[in-house]
C-alpha cells in the first residue's frame, strides 16, 4: 500500500470543506467510511488516494433508518447489518434486507455502509490485478483483457467494447426496483436529489467513468417511496457458493397485484450487467397480464434481449432468465401479512 494523508472530518459541512480544499498534489481525494472495499483496492495497488477524508463520524448525522409518511429513509452512512435487521425494512421492504443480507459475510456486514456499498468498485479479475496492462476501467486506452480471457462472472449486459465488467453488489438492485433516489451534497454548497437509477455510468468509451458523481460529493441517504409493491418483494440470487459469493445472476423484484393479473412490476436484474440494471422490457412485458410461468418466461426472454456474451459468460443468458422467472414466481406466491 503506498503512503497516503488521513484526515477526520467531524460532520458533513467538514467533508465537503476538506473535499473542496483538495489541490492537485492530493491526486484521487477519497472518502473512506467502512473501507471494505476501498482498502482493500489500496492493498492491490488499484486505487492510489493521496488523500482520505474520514467521514465514520457522520454517521450522527447518516446513520439512521427512518419510515416516513410516504416511504422509507437510509442514511448513507448506516451499516448494511443494521438496515437489514431493522424490523420497518424487513416487513415492509423485504427485498432490501434479503439484498443485504445475501451480501458479503456478516463481519463485512457490520463494517459495510450503504453509501459505500452501491459505489463498490467490479469484482473483474483483470481490474483487481495491475500485472495485467489491458484494463480501460483501471487504466483508459489500454484495451480489456477480459474480452478474450477469464470472463465466466463478467456481464452480458450494458457492455461495450470497451469493457465487460460486471456491477458486484446486490443492495443497489433492490433500490431500482423499488424506484429509490439518492441524496448527494456538492462541494459547491448544492443538495441534489435524484433517480438512483441514474447514478451508475454504462462504460461505452468512458469506463473508467463509473457514475454521474462530480468530484467530492458526498452520497447522504436513499429515499424508498411506498407503494402496493414494496411489501409484495424479493431478492433471489444464483451464485456458485450459497455462503459468501458474489451473484452470477441475481433479480430483485416487487410486484403490485390485483388477484393473479399484474398491476405493477418492478424488477432488477444483478451479476448480468455492468451496472445495476432496470428490466423496463420485462416489466413492460408483465403490466396488464396474469402472472403464469409462461408469461414470466416471456417477461425473462425481454430482459435478457440483445445480451451479448463473450465465451465462458454465454451460458448467463440462460441463467439469468431463469433467476427471473424464479423471482417473478416466488414473488407471486408470497403471503402477505396484513
Amino acid at each position: 500500500m503506498r503512503e497516503f494523508v488521513l484526515e477526520r472530518a467531524g460532520d458533513t459541512v467538514e467533508a465537503l470543506r476538506r473535499a473542496a480544499a483538495r489541490t492537485p498534489e492530493d491526486g484521487n481525494m477519497q472518502y473512506l467510511a467502512g473501507g471494505t472495499n476501498l482498502l482493500d483496492l489500496m492493498k492491490l495497488d488499484v486505487m492510489r488516494p493521496n488523500r482520505l477524508v474520514d467521514i465514520a463520524p457522520l454517521a450522527v448525522e447518516h446513520g439512521r433508518v427512518r419510515k416516513l409518511e410516504d416511504g422509507l429513509w437510509l442514511g448513507a452512512a448506516v451499516k448494511m447489518s443494521q438496515a437489514a435487521d431493522d424490523p420497518d425494512v424487513q416487513s415492509d421492504y423485504p427485498v432490501i434486507a434479503q439484498s443485504l443480507t445475501q451480501a458479503a459475510s456478516a463481519q463485512l456486514r457490520n463494517m459495510a455502509t450503504l453509501g459505500g456499498n452501491v459505489l463498490q468498485r467490479t469484482r473483474c479479475n483483470y481490474f483487481r490485478d495491475t500485472s495485467w496492462g489491458a484494463c480501460n476501467k483501471r487504466e483508459p486506452g489500454t484495451g480489456c483483457a477480459a474480452m478474450d480471457g477469464c470472463n465466466r462472472r463478467l456481464a452480458v449486459l450494458g457492455v461495450s467494447d470497451q469493457c465487460i465488467a460486471n456491477y458486484p453488489g446486490d443492495f443497489a438492485q433492490a433500490l431500482i426496483a423499488l424506484g429509490a433516489e439518492v441524496n448527494v451534497f456538492g462541494t459547491d454548497g448544492r443538495d441534489r436529489t435524484f433517480a438512483f437509477e441514474t447514478l451508475h455510468r454504462l462504460p461505452g468509451d468512458t469506463p473508467h467513468i463509473e457514475t454521474t458523481l462530480e468530484p467530492g460529493d458526498l452520497i447522504t441517504g436513499f429515499k424508498i417511496p411506498a407503494g402496493p409493491w414494496t411489501r409484495r418483494s424479493r431478492y433471489v440470487k444464483v451464485r456458485d457458493r450459497t455462503s459468501y459469493d458474489f451473484a452470477l445472476a441475481s433479480a430483485a423484484v416487487a410486484l403490485a397485484l390485483d388477484g393473479d393479473r399484474v398491476v405493477s412490476a418492478r424488477i432488477a436484474l444483478g451479476g448480468l450487467a455492468s451496472v445495476p440494471w432496470r428490466a423496463h422490457a420485462a416489466e413492460d412485458a408483465l403490466e396488464g397480464r396474469v402472472l403464469s410461468e409462461a408469461n414470466a418466461q416471456g417477461a425473462a426472454a425481454a430482459a435478457l434481449e440483445g445480451a451479448v456474451a463473450h465465451g465462458d459468460n454465454a451460458f448467463k443468458v440462460e441463467l439469468g432468465g431463469r433467476t427471473l422467472v424464479r423471482a417473478l414466481v416466488e414473488t407471486r406466491d408470497m403471503e402477505i401479512m396484513p
